[in-house]
């Protein structure tokens, strides 16, 4: 049953449980809240993971998960996952099927977008399953249970893809701090 917002004033804000069901019965103000709750984290890893469609495939997600959501289970840590998984099979599916890459044309504030083009920078030196682990682990804040249930993975899988990750990195970017 969905939650009658007349009744939620600022002393009482809906739980994420509530707001799931208002949103599964089709509820504007519910799917706004989740939006703008979530919104911001999968621009960060999207900026990440695909810098110049970041945007497009954001808008692609939420109509991803505005179809699916009446099928989704879970609490607020799953449908973050959830949306990161849907995430990165859009992207996925974008290169999948582009043709040539997306011009992005630059704003004023590109400050994130800066960031998000070095952590690409940084990561493109690594194999994909290895990038896909450390971008989740540091940009999207995932615990390792989490990526592995998201990459189909072991969690010690997960674990040593990370180890691996950081040190080629070492390497990479420090030769002298292996040595030390």
């Amino acid at each position: 049953m969905p939650v009658d917002t007349s009744r939620v004033n600022e002393s009482r804000r809906p739980t994420f449980e509530q707001v799931l069901v208002s949103a599964r019965h089709g509820s504007p103000w519910a799917f706004g809240w989740l939006y703008r709750h979530f919104q911001p984290g999968l621009l960060r890893l999207l900026a990440v993971i695909a810098p110049q469609q970041a945007e497009d495939l954001a808008a692609d997600v939420w109509l991803d998960v505005a179809v699916a959501l009446p099928h989704f289970a879970g609490d607020e840590q799953a449908f973050r996952s959830w949306l990161a998984a849907t995430a990165r099979g859009r992207v996925i599916a974008a290169h999948r099927h582009a043709d040539r890459p997306v011009e992005r044309v630059p704003s004023e504030a590109d400050t994130i977008d800066e960031l998000a083009a070095f952590a690409a920078r940084v990561v493109s030196v690594l194999p994909p399953e290895q990038a896909d682990v450390v971008l989740l682990r540091v940009v999207g804040g995932f615990a390792v249970g989490e990526i592995a249930r998201l990459l189909g993975r072991q969690p010690a899988t997960v674990r040593s893809l990370q180890h691996r990750a950081l040190r080629r990195l070492a390497r990479q970017f420090d030769p002298e701090a292996l040595s030390a």
